[in-house]
């Protein structure tokens, strides 16, 4: 009897070139980086212009979107459910999108890479599909959305938090 779980086969992000920011493949489907480049440069020319959200490539399901600058895709079997391939992708950009309180962008994601493989492998973990709402990755993660501060002010308002803190603390 075949599993029931629903799988992914691969997670990418790519920027509006093209180019790889975060790819993670979960099996053997791709095995060496030239067929990994290969497939996303292929999925990322049929799909920079559609204006669709499903494509069948290359004999996979291919669920994508674009926000921003970035194209977000999610890739499963020919078998796998669209619906939930969607969930994975909406789960995925509604979790990065409340964090950052706006729209994903490439300077964002690439200054907080890090978060992002974290919400990427809490909401996939080996091509399993763990979770799909956005507010259960957040609080699995400990994460709570950062308040907003001018790109440059972020060092000076934490020390200047820092500061106020050991002074409210009777510390000095």
């Amino acid at each position: 009897m075949e599993p029931s779980l629903y799988t992914v086969k691969a997670l990418l992000i790519l920027d509006s070139l093209g180019q790889r920011l975060l790819a993670k493949y979960y099996d053997g489907t791709f095995p060496t980086a030239q067929e990994q480049a290969a497939f996303e440069r292929s999925i990322f020319r049929q799909t920079q212009r559609a204006g669709g959200e499903v494509a069948c490539l290359e004999g996979l399901t291919v669920v994508y979107r674009n926000s921003a600058d970035l194209f977000f895709y999610v890739v499963g079997g020919c078998e796998e459910n669209e619906l939930m391939l969607s969930a994975v992708l909406a789960c995925l950009l509604d979790t990065l999108s409340h964090l950052l309180r706006k729209e994903v962008e490439k300077r964002w994601l690439l200054d907080n890479m890090e978060g992002t493989f974290l919400v990427v492998d809490e909401i996939v973990d080996k091509g399993v599909i763990l979770e799909s709402d956005p507010q259960q990755v957040l609080q699995r993660l400990g994460l709570r959305a950062p308040e907003p501060a001018p790109y440059g002010f972020v060092l000076l308002d934490y020390l200047a938090g820092g500061s106020e803190r050991g002074d409210a603390g009777g510390h000095k």
